[in-house]
């Protein structure tokens, strides 16, 4: 027999317990939990969320419609009502994890600038361009020394 070391797949599956987060519809951006899997194209999802306005009735949703994330809710029940979900949601930190991680940082930062008004915009303009001269300007000084 040969030693082949046979490793798990980096793979995030569609699993009773996943974490969610929902990419059109009302609640676009937030996050929810995978409670059954109806069929291969819909799964039932709960949000029961600690942030106000960031909570996700149970519904059903095609899972076209989500987005899998790296976190698991361990040893969640299939079917399992709002409570205990609310409390594992609250044990293993969901939000905290979301808050902390770039994916939402990024987020936060696209909904930023799309609110910006045309000032604003002219701003982050001018400030780019100050960032870029004051780079050039010092890899210029770089390539002098080099030179020298």
């Amino acid at each position: 027999m040969s030693n082949v070391d046979i490793k798990p797949a980096g793979w995030k599956l569609v699993e009773v317990g996943r974490v969610v987060t929902l990419r059109s519809g009302p609640f676009d951006g937030k996050l929810a939990a995978v409670v059954e899997i109806i069929d291969p194209g819909r799964i039932l999802i709960d949000g029961p969320s600690t942030k106000e306005g960031s909570v996700v009735p149970r519904q059903p949703v095609q899972t076209s419609a989500v987005s899998l994330t790296p976190w698991v809710i361990p040893n969640l029940p299939k079917a399992a009502g709002t409570g205990p979900l609310k409390k594992l949601w609250e044990k293993y930190e969901v939000d905290n994890k979301w808050a902390e991680s770039s994916w939402a940082k990024k987020r936060e930062q696209q909904d930023r600038r799309r609110n910006l008004t045309d000032f604003e915009r002219f701003k982050v303009m001018r400030l780019k361009k100050q960032a870029r001269f004051e780079t050039l300007k010092a890899q210029a000084k770089i390539r002098a020394a080099a030179k020298a």
